[in-house]
């Protein structure tokens, strides 16, 4: 299998390569520009598909990322989930990505419970239940596109059991600990940044490298206060260097938005997510043994 996946990467590249040569050579604006260009994106998302199916293939046969035990009382991702997201604004008014306009938003992400079982397990928890069905974007700076705020006074989702580790949050909060998952450790280390174990400068096995990389967000000085907000990181290379940035070890990178991350260009507060299912991989969600039940959309 991984040396079809290969082969066929390799044929894919080569079209990439050849798109991108021929639009250099396309009057700027043209319709032969924007062909090439289109051409170009898919083969990359075609590209980025098979990456993942490459990588997954290097996975042992039931293997899951090892979490301490205190944690087994909030949900978990015993491997990766794909979450697909739709967006509109709230007056119809349509998205403009680099002139074309289109209706909605339409993202499409992958949730990572190798590098994040916990993080990714609550995302694809609430996710499953609709929390963040009809909610809107709460934070779009040019550096991040945040929500998961729930209507009211508290800062994230009180629908839960508290788990024990951490307890509930100030107004009910079901908090979730810190992961944070380095390369060449077996595993994630909890409640705690790399900076607070010593291990400042280290590679995170999943880092913010990406234009859609997605974060767990949490109180700048308590690593602990993490519960439903997440983030699209609008990822610069110059501002927000992979390794160098503010985040890599400080917040846990729990997914990767695979397919329609351009439309995080144009994404404002008052945004609202009309629709928010998980597609597949919602089989590798394992809920507290105590409340175990089924979760459907």
């Amino acid at each position: 299998a991984c040396k079809t996946i290969i082969g066929s990467m390799g044929e894919n590249l080569a079209t990439l390569d050849t798109s991108l040569k021929d639009s250099v050579g396309f009057l700027r604006g043209s319709d032969q520009e924007r062909n090439a260009l289109d051409t170009a994106y898919k083969t990359q998302i075609a590209v980025s598909q098979q990456l993942t199916q490459l990588e997954e293939q290097m996975i042992p046969a039931g293997y899951s990322t090892p979490v301490p035990a205190i944690y087994d009382d909030l949900p978990q991702l015993k491997g990766r989930a794909t979450v697909e997201m739709v967006i509109r604004k709230p007056d119809d008014a349509p998205f403009d990505i680099e002139g074309v306009n289109f209706k909605q938003a339409e993202i499409k992400m992958v949730i990572d419970g190798y590098s994040s079982p916990v993080t990714g397990g609550s995302f694809v928890d609430l996710v499953s239940k609709g929390f963040y069905t009809k909610m809107a974007i709460q934070r779009s700076d040019g550096f991040v596109v945040q929500t998961g705020k729930p209507d009211g006074g508290a800062d994230g989702y009180t629908g839960g059991t508290a788990g024990k580790a951490l307890g509930a949050g100030k107004k009910g909060e079901r908090l979730i600990p810190l992961e944070t998952f380095l390369v060449g450790d077996k595993g994630p280390f909890y409640e705690a940044t790399m900076e607070d174990e010593g291990r400042g400068g280290q590679a995170t096995v999943l880092p913010f490298s990406s234009y859609g990389a997605m974060g767990w967000a949490r109180e700048e000085y308590d690593p602990n206060s993490g519960s439903s907000q997440f983030f699209w990181l609008l990822f610069d290379s110059d501002l927000t260097p992979a390794g160098k940035n503010v985040l890599d070890g400080r917040y846990p990178c729990f997914g990767l938005a695979i397919e329609g991350a351009d439309f995080l260009r144009d994404t404002k507060e008052g945004d609202i997510i009309v629709s928010a299912k998980v597609t597949s991989g919602l089989e590798n969600l394992v809920l507290p043994k105590a409340k175990a039940q089924a979760t459907s959309d």
